[in-house]
Formats: C-alpha cells, structure tokens, sequence
C-alpha cells in the first residue's frame, strides 16, 4: 500500500485511474442531492448544482483535505428555506451567503479550526437531528404531490407554531396517486439498496441508490403518460431546470446578489447563522473523512475554513446555495476508491457538463424521487437508534439532545442551539462543581482526620464547590489540602484556601497544606 509520503495532498494524475472512476460515483450520488436538497431550501433547482460545481472545483482546489468532497448540505436546508422568507427575496439572501464565505475565510485566518471541539457532541448531534426531522416534515408533501400548499396543513413554517387542525384531512383530497407510487417505489428501493446482503455484489456497492431511483422515476413517469395518464404527473412536479441555447442565455441563469442590502441586520445575522453552521458540519464531516481515510492523512482545518470561505464567497456571487464539506458524499468518494482531490473535482466538472448538456433530460425527474431521497437522509439524521443511545448515555447527553431537537422545532436553528449549549454547559458547570476535589475522612484517636485531594486544574469554577467543603469541615479536625496533582490552581481558589487558614483557628483546626503555592505571586507549581 503506498504511504503518506507519495499520497500527496495536492493534484496527483498518477490516480487517475482510481480518482475518474471514483469522480464519477460521486457526482451521481451529487446530481440528484443537489436537486433535492435546493428543493428542502425553497431555492431555485439550478442554485444546489452551482454550489455543488464551486464545491467540487474551487473548493477542493483550496481545501488540504484529499478525499472529502463539498457542495450544498442537508444541514443548511433550514436555513436557506427560513432565511429566503425572512429577507424576502433570494437575491437577499445570496448577499448573507457572500458575507458568511468573508466570514469564513477570517476564521481561518484567526485559526478558529477548533471550533468544532468546543460545542458538546450532544448539541451537534441534536441539531443534526432535528434537520432530519425538519427534512421529513418538509418532504412529505412533495413525496404524496400534495398541490394546495407547499406541505401538509398540519405544520406550517419551520419552527413556527402547529397550525389549526381544521384542515387536517383536507390534504387527502390532493394527494397525486402517480407520486405516491413512485415516492414508495423510491423509498423501498433506498432502503433495501443498503442491506449487508446486496452489498456483497460488486453492482449494488458501487452504483448509487439515489441514480437507480432517479431513472426509475423518470421511467415510470414515462410510462404513466403513455399507458396510465392519471397518474402522470404534471410539470410543476417535475424538476425545472433553466435551460440555455447560447453562451449568453447560460450566463443569464446565473442570479447576483442584492447588493443594496448592505444595510438590513437581519443578513448580518444570516450570515453569521450560515457561517457558524457551516463551519461546523464541515469540521465535523473533515474529522469524519479523516478517519475513513485508508492512508489516515490529516486535514489542516484552518485552511478548509479559507477554502470553504472562498467557496461560500462564489457560490454567492453567482446564485448558488451555501456550502459545507459533507460526509455523504466524501463517503461515497472514499469508498469508490478515490486517492487524490483530483476525484471531487472530477465530479464538479461532472456537475457543470451536466446542466449544459442534459438539462432536458434533468427535467424529466419526478420531485416525488428527490423527496424519496431526502426522507432516507433526514430519517438517517434522525434515527430512532439515535435517541436511543443517547438515552443509555444519560441523562447528562441525553437532556441537552433532546431539548436542543424541540427547540429548534419550535424557535430556529440558531436559537436552538443557543438553548442546547445553556443545558449542555449547566451539566458541565455542575460536573465540574462535582469534580474539583476528592474529599476522604477516618477516625483517628484524637479526632477526625480529612484529605482533600485537589483535581489536576483548578479553576475558578470550583471555586464554590471547593468554599462549601471548607465551610462544612467540623471543629477539632485534622484537614489536609493536597495540591500534589494539580497543574494549576486559579487564584481564586487559592485566595479562598489561604483565606481558611485564619478561619481554621477558630474551628480549632489543625491545617496542612501541601504543594499549594502562595498567594501573591504565580499559581502554577
């Protein structure tokens, strides 16, 4: 196996054997995740194939990661789709994406790469999986061709309130018998496509589910037309891809921002919900990629955070979603056999040929497919093993997951998150409350005698915790502080220990003291 040494980082044609075939795999799990997930964003269908084309070429270029591949992420769909409403118009909204890319690239800069690590495993999976919640609530209609609205009554805007329940069957009326054929065929062929038993052959690993679902769709919906015709479904449930017969007519499917809202706050906070987002699914899809890596090859995530950056920057620029790395499709690249970058770009170039040539034959595909698809990726964000996992962890992981999912349900993702961290770091606060010092007694002829060890680092934190323990200790006791196995101990902390030398007195306690600094001067050892 080659090392890491000749597996470079950068463009390597002495793979392209591996990166071409491994490139094409990848854009055709891509073509119809583009699609669908622009369609969860309430975006035009040609702004998720712009974002996956920068991705795939602009950002790979930049990025140091050698296998994973970037393009627009199931975790922004509910962004983009509450983002679009609020600001009222996409052009608007494009502006936010330019401004989150800037944002971007200045926290590469400020080396915030370790951003990711600072968010509790159990507020990041919670909002991961309250998309995919989001993602099936969203989806549902388009997978039934529900017509009178663009969902079910029962739930409108995301996060809002649940709506009156007197329209609550009125959906039935509209559902379209040919999409709900297709959705279930779809859904049935997504799920079985992942069973151990199939994946034994070489067909069912390396073909996508999502392209056999793609062309089933498109064929049962031409066999509907000529055989069944009231289950034919109409072009509004088709994708609509723009369609261009010049050069020129190709650059007028390209949308700029509104540049003249420079002065609305609510896409300064858009874009700072995007980059914030954003960064992390993509800190978190590296971390992934990495370890998924044959050749276990390190990503410099400060340099993906400029990548990204610049990718965010363009991909606003020209009309395309915001991007992230994603794991789904780093995944598929890993698993194709991919060696070097040279496969995502590959699949960007893929992408970009695509909308030029086949437009038409892109517009053939049923929504009901793309909704199919997303209800598989939205239940896999939101399994039921999930929760149940993080139950049997607790309910220290478990409370802050579940809240974090509610609140986002209910407020945005933002504010959601904002929710989870205040519990997750009330758990953290009290443990560390818990864990500042080993308290140990026995009962010696002439009285008690009472350790307390101090932990490793000793912040101010603890300082309550560590104040009560002193206050409780009884009169006539013999106390040792051990500082012994402390790297540090915060002032704070050692003011309160010097202080309860005088106050021992009082008490009649015998205090020793070892290995705890002065308090004037440093508080290391």
């Amino acid at each position: 196996m080659e090392t890491k040494k000749n597996i470079s980082l950068g463009l390597n044609f002495q793979y392209l054997k591996n990166d071409l075939p491994a490139g094409l795999v990848v854009f055709l799990v891509a073509l119809p995740l583009c699609l669908g997930i622009a369609l969860a964003s309430g975006a035009p269908l040609f702004s998720g194939i712009i974002a996956g084309v920068v991705g795939g070429t602009i950002v790979a270029l930049l990025s140091g990661s050698s296998l994973s591949v970037s393009g627009p992420a199931a975790g922004l769909t509910v962004i983009v789709l509450n983002a679009i409403t609020t600001l009222g118009s996409y052009e608007i909204f494009l502006l936010a994406v330019v401004i989150a890319g800037v944002l971007q690239i200045i926290l590469g800069f400020l080396k915030a790469g370790i951003i990711a690590h600072y968010f509790p495993s159990s507020v990041i999976k919670g909002m991961l999986a309250a998309i995919g919640i989001i993602l099936i609530r969203k989806q549902i209609s388009s997978a039934i061709g529900y017509e009178a609205s663009t969902e079910i009554p029962i739930v409108n805007e995301v996060g809002g309130t649940l709506s009156s329940l007197s329209p609550l069957f009125d959906w039935i009326n509209h559902i379209h018998p040919g999409a709900v054929i297709i959705a279930i065929i779809s859904l049935l062929i997504l799920i079985f496509w992942e069973r151990p038993f199939l994946k034994k052959y070489a067909f069912f690993k390396f073909v996508p589910s999502a392209l056999i679902v793609v062309i089933l769709g498109v064929i049962m919906n031409e066999v509907f037309k000529k055989n069944y015709p009231e289950f034919a479904l109409e072009t509004t449930k088709l994708v609509q891809l723009p369609s261009a017969t010049s050069a020129a007519g190709f650059l007028q499917l390209f949308t700029l921002p509104d540049f003249s809202a420079f002065g609305n706050y609510q896409v300064y906070v858009v874009a700072v919900t995007i980059a914030i987002i954003a960064s992390l699914e993509t800190l978190l899809s590296i971390e992934a990629a990495d370890k998924l890596d044959p050749y276990k090859r390190n990503t410099p995530t400060n340099r993906e955070l400029k990548a990204q950056g610049v990718g965010n920057l363009i991909s606003g620029m020209i009309g395309g979603l915001p991007l992230t790395a994603v794991i789904v499709r780093s995944s598929a690249n890993i698993n194709s056999g991919g060696r070097t970058k040279l496969s995502a770009i590959v699949h960007g170039l893929l992408l970009f040929f695509s909308v030029i040539s086949i437009a038409s034959l892109l517009n053939l595909i049923p929504l009901a497919c793309l909704a199919a698809i997303l209800l598989v990726i939205g239940y896999k964000l939101a399994k039921i093993s999930l929760f149940k996992s993080m139950y049997r962890l607790g309910w220290e992981q478990f409370l802050p997951f579940i809240i974090t999912i509610i609140a986002i349900q209910f407020s945005d993702l933002l504010k959601g998150i904002a929710v989870g961290m205040v519990v997750a770091i009330f758990f953290i606060l009290r443990n560390n409350y818990k864990l500042s010092h080993h308290y140990s007694k026995e009962k010696k002829s002439e009285g008690e005698k009472i350790t307390i060890k101090l932990a490793e680092d000793v912040s101010f934190l603890n300082k309550g915790s560590i104040a009560l323990t002193l206050r409780e200790l009884p009169e006539n006791a013999h106390v040792i502080i051990d500082g012994t196995n402390s790297q540090s101990i915060d002032m704070d902390v050692l003011e309160i220990i010097h202080d309860f030398q005088e106050t021992s007195k009082l008490k009649n306690i015998k205090l020793e003291l070892i290995n705890i600094p002065t308090f004037i001067g440093n508080s290391g050892h």
